[in-house]
């Protein structure tokens, strides 16, 4: 019995973690726009489709990854990789995201010159680019409700904040998101010193 569940077991993994390489490759290799993007569809593929992960936990480990140095791409596969199968699930995921740009921009760069001074790809990528910013702000609004639908005042002024700082006076994103993280970690501290207060008085 034990080995048969312990087969059991080791094939759901090997499906999970086939299925972690595919839709990372699949993503890596059809995303344009940088690791913002690929980013959000990793949150609609394993958030809203496959439903492994749930979309607050999305978001905080899409600040690791924002935070953490290195492609934002990579760290965002290695966050949900790491979370979905552990140490296994991080490799397949770093796999799949790695080995599509690798093999595209070796190709493309035997012929960098040729598509250099191509007026057909120049206006393709630049039809690429409103695609892109539909496809960032698709996700954003989504990931942005979810906060806003928990009528928190905190949030929403950290929600505001960031984005002023990060938009209107151009702070550098990786600080923005050290001072959220700093400002959680304060609250976190103060309302566990009020429950330990409250508890201690009753």
């Amino acid at each position: 019995m034990e080995e048969q569940q312990e087969k059991t077991q080791g094939k759901k993994q090997d499906k999970k973690l086939w299925k972690i390489f595919w839709s990372t490759f699949y993503l890596s290799a059809f995303t344009f726009g940088g690791g913002y993007v690929i980013v959000s569809l990793m949150k609609k593929k394993f958030v809203d489709e496959y439903h492994w992960i749930a979309e607050e936990e999305m978001l905080d480990l899409v600040a690791i990854a924002q935070s953490a140095p290195g492609a934002i791409a990579v760290n965002g596969a290695i966050v949900i990789g790491y979370k979905l199968a552990g140490i296994a699930g991080i490799l397949t995921a770093i796999a799949g995201t790695v080995i599509p740009p690798f093999l595209i921009i070796s190709i493309l760069s035997a012929g960098y010159q040729a598509f250099r001074s191509n007026q057909i790809i120049s206006l393709m990528l630049e039809g690429m680019q409103a695609g892109v910013g539909a496809v960032i702000a698709s996700v954003t609004y989504d990931m942005g409700a979810g906060i806003v639908k928990k009528k928190d005042a905190l949030s929403y002024v950290l929600m505001v904040g960031a984005f002023i700082a990060s938009c209107i006076f151009e702070v550098n994103v990786v600080y923005v998101i050290l001072i959220c993280g700093i400002v959680g970690v304060l609250r976190a501290l103060i309302e566990n010193r009020i429950t330990k207060k409250g508890s201690e008085e009753k």
